[in-house]
């Protein structure tokens, strides 16, 4: 198991956050949803904050750098989506 960090920025609030979470050590060799799949299942179960609901609008991965980006809407806690996005590294 390797250690991956992610920030994610939503736009309603400007609300920031900063995470690491634990995935296999091939992880950034899967596609960039099923990284950020992976992402959202750590910060649910290390937060324990129950289903999160969220979509998927753009998900892109750069090879050279390491680096998946996802852009999308997030239900949170108040009921109401809100943009977010998402950046996941090594």
């Amino acid at each position: 198991m390797a250690t991956f960090h992610a920030t994610m920025m939503h736009g309603k609030r400007g609300g920031e956050g900063s995470y690491t979470f634990e995935g296999e050590d091939n992880l950034l060799e899967l596609t960039p949803v099923r990284i950020m799949r992976v992402f959202m299942e750590g910060v649910v179960a290390k937060k324990q904050i129950g289903h999160v609901d969220y979509l998927i609008n753009a998900a892109l991965k750069n090879d050279q750098h390491s680096v998946v980006t996802v852009l999308g809407e997030i239900k949170l806690n108040d009921g109401d989506w809100q943009p977010y996005m998402c950046m996941i590294s090594n």
